[in-house]
């Protein structure tokens, strides 16, 4: 066999071990994006089995709709709430559990534990924390009254603060893990020569970590933050779980993707609307996410 049907074979098995990615990608993601786009300019709601173009109309009313910016500006606290702690405890943490002078026992373990909440199903963990600050009985009522910080039970999900609070610490629990296994790779992954050359200079340690170690991990952190950002985006399951599936109370909860699946499954169904509501969710992401890129891109000073 020559070496140009040698190569021509190994190309075919190649475009087979593809095609199912190819197959799958095409059916259950570039489909649904492109009919959720296709929908966002029509009149699908209820029982209606098919439906016709209407223009920007649904995107008009999207702009006016006090509702879906309400729903933004939950989703942005709810998220800001979550990302500022967790960024920062994750970057301590992972200075700390990187730190070779340390000589820390036991690292592999704490990155198992502190990752190990997002391996758990959203579910339960909703159904755990419901049941956690169940008035009036609920664990943390009980230890409240008992240690005299509280008087009487305590409605925790009747209190906008109080529920924002518990749904942000859920979320900053859950991927707490995550974020500090991706700081503690881009940690390790800087020249220890230059710590070895801050330290001839005679650095101390704290001196490595603000001038060496942070802006070494500003392109990781850009990711993070971005990530972050499209998930908070994104975030639904315990909103809506954890409240009446409406985002209570006084809706405060109800993030963009809440309000998304209450037009489109509950009430009226309007599909459509609810399509528009998604593009909506993307064209704020993809705008965020440039002028994020913007802000923190590194300029190069200008030639005199």
């Amino acid at each position: 066999m020559t070496k140009k049907g040698a190569h021509d074979r190994l190309n075919i098995y190649g475009y087979l071990f593809v095609l199912p990615f190819v197959v799958v990608f095409l059916i259950f993601n570039l489909w649904p994006t492109l009919y959720t786009f296709l929908l966002s300019f029509g009149d699908m709601r209820g029982l209606k089995t098919s439906f016709s173009l209407i223009g920007i109309a649904n995107f008009a009313k999207l702009v006016q709709d006090k509702y879906f910016w309400g729903a933004v500006c939950n989703t942005f606290i709810i998220w800001g709430l979550n990302f500022v702690p967790q960024l920062g405890l994750a970057l301590v943490l992972a200075i700390w559990l990187t730190d070779v002078k340390l000589h820390l026992k036991g690292k592999n373990f704490f990155r198992a534990v502190f990752y190990l909440p997002n391996l758990l199903m959203a579910t339960s963990v909703a159904i755990l924390f419901r049941s956690l600050f169940a008035y009036p009985i609920g664990p943390v009522n009980q230890f409240l009254m008992k240690i005299g910080v509280l008087s009487e039970a305590f409605n925790f999900y009747r209190n906008v603060p109080a529920t924002r609070l518990i749904v942000a610490f859920i979320q900053w629990w859950m991927w707490c893990g995550q974020t500090l296994i991706l700081l503690m790779a881009a940690i390790t992954s800087i020249s220890p020569s230059l710590y070895e050359a801050a330290v001839i200079d005679g650095a101390n340690n704290f001196q490595c970590t603000i001038h060496i170690t942070i802006p070494q991990l500003r392109p990781m952190m850009f990711y993070l933050l971005i990530t972050s950002m499209v998930g908070g985006m994104q975030m639904f399951d315990i909103p809506f779980l954890i409240t009446g599936m409406h985002g209570e109370p006084d809706f405060k909860i109800r993030t963009t993707a809440v309000y998304m699946y209450n037009i489109a499954f509950q009430g009226r169904n309007d599909y459509s609307y609810a399509a528009a509501i998604s593009i909506g969710m993307f064209i704020i992401t993809v705008v965020l996410a440039a002028c994020i890129n913007q802000i923190t891109k590194e300029r190069t000073p200008k030639r005199r």
